[in-house]
C-alpha cells in the first residue's frame, strides 16, 4: 500500500525537541508493516514563527518534502511541490488543520480521487468551535470533513466532542489511538519505600495543571513529587514546591522513562490533551497512572480498574486513596494488560484496519 501523509506534525530532523512524534510513530510502524509512506509538510511560515517551530528551507529530507507557503490554502499550491504523482497513492492521510485544508484543497486543484482520511486532533476542534479561526479556517476544515472518506479521531473522548458538532459524520469516524514501544512495557509490584514515590511530567504550561500536583503533594505526608520538563511556568511552579518537591527540568526520553520506572505513581491532571502518550509510558513503566476526567485518555484508563481519573479538585483526595487502597497490585495487573494491547504495531493496524 501506497500512503501520502500531509501534516506539520512531523519532524524534519529527529534533533527537534518540542515536535510531537505521534504521527512519526504510525509512518514509522506502517513502513515496518511494508507500506510505503511519503509525508508533506506544509509549513505556514508566519504559524511557524509565531510558536516557535524549526524552520527549513523548502526541499525533501529523506522521505518528508517540506514546503513552505504564507498562505498554504490558497492558488496553485502544487507548484512548488515535488512530488506530482498523486494518483499512485492508495491513501492520502491528514492530520492537524493546515495538513487537512492542505490535502482537501489539493485533492479539489487536481481533482484526485484518491480516499482521503482526515484526523481530529484537540487544535481540529478549536478551528471548528473559536471565533478567531471561523473566517477561513473552519469552512476549510468544514469541507474537507465533508469529503473525507473517514475521520480519524485520536481518542475517544475527542471522537465524542467532534460527534456533538458533526453527528452526521457517526458510520465514517474511529478512535485512532497512540501505540507505546513493546520494549518499554515492564511489569512492577506495589512496593513503595519510606516515601510513596509520585511523579508528573509535561511541558510547563497552565492547561497541565502541575500547581495543583505540587499543592496537593505537599500536604501528603511520607511522598516526593518528581517534577519532569520545563516551560514557560517552570519558575513559577519552582516557587510553590516545598522540601519533598524534586524539579529536574527537562530529560531526555530514555532517562523520562527510568525516572518513571522508579516514581509509584504518575499524575498529570492535563487539560485539552489530544491524547498523551506520557500516559501510556508511564503505564508500560508500572506506575499506577492518573489522568484527567473526561480528556485524552479517558477510555485507556479506567476510573479504579486499570488507573484512575482525577477532577482538577479532588487530586490531594485521590492520591491519599490510592496510597492507602489495599488494590494497588490489582491496578497494576490491570494496567499491565491493558498496556499490552496498545503497542505502536496494534495501533498502526488499528489505525489502517479502518481505512
Amino acid at each position: 500500500m501506497k500512503i501520502l501523509l500531509i501534516t506539520d506534525l512531523y519532524p524534519v530532523k529527529q534533533s527537534e525537541k518540542y515536535t510531537p512524534k505521534t504521527v512519526y510513530d504510525f509512518a514509522a510502524e506502517w513502513k515496518n508493516l511494508g507500506h510505503e509512506v511519503k509525508v508533506i509538510k506544509p509549513n505556514f511560515i508566519l504559524n511557524s514563527f509565531l510558536r516557535g517551530k524549526p524552520y527549513y528551507k523548502n526541499g525533501v529530507y529523506g522521505d518528508v518534502e517540506n514546503v513552505n507557503y504564507w498562505l498554504p490554502f490558497i492558488g496553485n499550491i502544487d507548484n512548488k511541490l515535488k512530488n506530482t504523482n498523486f494518483d499512485e497513492y492508495d491513501y492520502i492521510i491528514a492530520h492537524m488543520p493546515s495538513g487537512i485544508i492542505f490535502a482537501n484543497r489539493l485533492r479539489e486543484l487536481l481533482n484526485l480521487s484518491v480516499p482521503f482520511i482526515a484526523a481530529v486532533h484537540v487544535s481540529d476542534l478549536e478551528v471548528l468551535t473559536k471565533p478567531l479561526y471561523s473566517i477561513y479556517f473552519k469552512s476549510g476544515m468544514e469541507r474537507a470533513y465533508a469529503k473525507a472518506a473517514k475521520i480519524a479521531c485520536r481518542s475517544e473522548v475527542l471522537r465524542r466532542k467532534f460527534l456533538k458538532i458533526f453527528p452526521e459524520y457517526e458510520e465514517k469516524t474511529f478512535v485512532a489511538y497512540s501505540g507505546i514501544n513493546s520494549e518499554c512495557i515492564v511489569k512492577r509490584q506495589w512496593k513503595p519505600g519510606n516515601k510513596v514515590k509520585i511523579m508528573t511530567c509535561a511541558n510547563m504550561k497552565k492547561r497541565k495543571n502541575i500547581d495543583k500536583v505540587i499543592l496537593a503533594c505537599n500536604s501528603i505526608k511520607n511522598t516526593e513529587l518528581t517534577v519532569v520538563g520545563d516551560g514557560y511556568e517552570y519558575k513559577n511552579l519552582k516557587k510553590l514546591g516545598g522540601e519533598n518537591i524534586i524539579f529536574t527540568g527537562h530529560l531526555p526520553n530514555d532517562s523520562v522513562l527510568n525516572t518513571m520506572r522508579q516514581s509509584d505513581i504518575f499524575i498529570l491532571p492535563s487539560e485539552n490533551e489530544t491524547f498523551g502518550m506520557v500516559y501510556l509510558e508511564a503505564m508500560a513503566s508500572g506506575c499506577i497512572t492518573v489522568g484527567l476526567k473526561g480528556d485524552g485518555i479517558d477510555g485507556i484508563i479506567k476510573h479504579g480498574e486499570n488507573g484512575y481519573l482525577c477532577t482538577k479538585d479532588n487530586i490531594k483526595s485521590l492520591l491519599e486513596e490510592i496510597i492507602n487502597s489495599n488494590n494497588q497490585n490489582l491496578i497494576l495487573e490491570n494496567c499491565c494488560n491493558t498496556i499490552n494491547s496498545c503497542t505502536k504495531e496494534n495501533a498502526a493496524l488499528n489505525y489502517l484496519n479502518h481505512l
